[in-house]
């Protein structure tokens, strides 16, 4: 199995132009398994739960899953991507999982970091395995990896990859990752922003 993370710089509030980056990228790769940054298609200096609402999107049925939909299915893809989810009046900061036929289910972050908090509610749909058929995959988003019981209850649901889509502020995660999958015995795969916001 080929799996790949797509890691880009996002341009904070342009999610046409940063949606757009991130299918160019997905075209070029031919993994089954595609994971996209944590608030890939906002960027992440969130400043007013009035700009957080600004950039959120239903979910599902929003437009980047309509946009990540389409590709997976042209390109027979999974994608794990991370965004700003509205659920009524809330705000999450959500993963979306996408299978090639359309939208498979979401995570909503638990452990929300720092200024997070005023913007986002704690997640409240637990961890979760999905089924991809070849695989079970389990999300994480960013500041979950803090926390073992974050991977280890998704390695005893029965996750084989961890997808980790990440907005990395704190230096020790890329090393903190290794030793959650020695741990847990399952892979994951981070993939982080780059560049400054």
């Amino acid at each position: 199995m080929k799996v790949a993370f797509i890691q880009f710089n996002p341009v904070f509030g342009e999610i046409e132009e940063n949606i757009e980056k991130a299918v160019t990228l997905i075209q070029r790769t031919d993994a089954e398994i595609i994971v996209l940054p944590e608030l890939f298609n906002t960027g992440y200096l969130i400043t007013s739960k009035k700009e957080a609402f600004d950039l959120s999107e239903p979910l599902p049925g929003g437009k980047t899953t309509e946009e990540l939909s389409a590709i997976a299915r042209k390109r027979n893809v999974h994608i794990v991507a991370g965004l700003i989810e509205r659920h009524a009046e809330d705000l999450f900061n959500s993963a979306v999982v996408i299978s090639p036929s359309g939208y498979l289910g979401k995570y909503r972050k638990i452990h929300l970091f720092n200024e997070e908090k005023l913007w986002f509610q704690p997640g409240d749909l637990g961890f979760h395995v999905f089924d991809l058929g070849t695989c079970k995959i389990g999300v994480m988003v960013c500041f979950d990896w803090f926390f073992p019981e974050s991977m280890r209850t998704l390695a005893l649901e029965g996750a084989d990859v961890i997808c980790h889509c990440a907005n990395l502020v704190l230096p020790f995660c890329q090393d903190a990752m290794l030793t959650r999958c020695l741990e847990n015995h399952v892979y994951a795969i981070t993939a982080n922003r780059t560049g400054e916001e």
